[in-house]
């Protein structure tokens, strides 16, 4: 089993930067691909970043070059860093694991709010 904590989220102007946090408890060794997916109102759940064990990453086309996603060296935490925030990048940010046997896990989620 693993447990995901988000922290970070809040409200930020447009153009402005936010950093999210998720840091893994548990069985964390048999977790290959952490990420960040978000929703906003009345929308589905989409992939924003994730990064895979070994390194590689990817990104949803909306925010590639403003946002990267990294891992720590202890391999439990992954970061986001937003920057040049948008409106439309208003939403409920979920950190997402999933481990070697292809389990997914979740975080409650954090709101980050960009007004118009």
């Amino acid at each position: 089993q693993v447990y995901l904590v988000e922290s970070g989220g809040g409200l930020v102007e447009p153009g402005g930067s936010l950093t999210l946090t998720c840091t893994a408890s548990g069985s964390t060794a048999s977790l290959n691909v952490m990420g960040w997916y978000r929703q906003a109102p009345g929308g589905q759940r989409e992939l924003v970043a994730v990064i895979f064990s070994r390194g590689p990453t990817k990104y949803a086309n909306s925010v590639e070059g403003r946002f990267t996603v990294s891992r720590g060296n202890a391999e439990n935490t992954v970061y986001l860093q937003m920057n040049s925030l948008k409106p439309e990048d208003t939403a409920v940010y979920y950190c997402s694991a999933t481990d070697f046997a292809r389990e997914v896990y979740w975080g409650q989620g954090t709101q980050v709010i960009v007004p118009s």
